[in-house]
């Protein structure tokens, strides 16, 4: 829901006289759907060929989709604000999602580095693999800070309220993101 309501809006309202911007909300939101699934598609895994299985997934979406995407996208209203002279991270949502992206950068790290190459960058083998918890924890307490700043700029942003009604955020960028927290920790083993 989060995502195709803010592709339809950005679609909907004239995309080319936002400039850069009309980038930003539907990356965002394709990299918000791809994190999420990357985290459903590991729980729950009992056998060692579902979590082989469900690590590759969630490799897949975290790294080769939602990554790039939350970049490009975060790098497409950072320079819409530079070619236009405006500040930057001067909203809630703009100071919570730049420490989003730091976070998730420091979160692909420590995933990438505790499991590829058996974990050769934390020394390998069971140091390695004893990272991994903590890159759990950390994305668990990630994901709803993420979906805080969806919220923020979907439910509260001026461009937001210029192109929906107030009905639509309500249901797209308040309800349907506390849903999709239950649907994931409702998964959580």
């Amino acid at each position: 829901t989060v995502t195709v309501v803010s592709w339809a809006m950005v679609l909907m309202n004239s995309p080319g006289q936002v400039g850069w911007f009309a980038l930003h909300p539907p990356l965002q939101t394709l990299a918000v759907f791809a994190f999420t699934f990357g985290i459903i598609t590991l729980q729950p895994t009992n056998q060692p060929k579902t979590k082989v299985a469900g690590l590759l997934r969630h490799q897949i979406a975290i790294f080769f989709i939602g990554f790039p995407c939350i970049l490009l996208g975060t790098f497409a209203v950072y320079y819409n604000k530079w070619l236009r002279s405006a500040d930057h991270f001067a909203t809630w949502h703009g100071t919570i999602g730049i420490i989003c992206i730091v976070w998730l950068a420091f979160q692909t790290l420590l995933g990438a580095g505790s499991v590829w190459f058996d974990g050769a960058l934390f020394g390998g083998g069971l140091k390695a693999k004893s990272l991994w918890k903590y890159h759990r924890v950390s994305g668990y307490i990630l994901f709803p800070l993420l979906m805080f700043s969806v919220y923020l700029g979907g439910a509260w942003s001026n461009w937001s309220a210029k192109c929906s009604i107030w009905l639509v955020r309500f249901i797209t960028f308040t309800v349907a993101p506390i849903t999709i927290m239950l649907g994931v920790y409702l998964r959580v083993r």
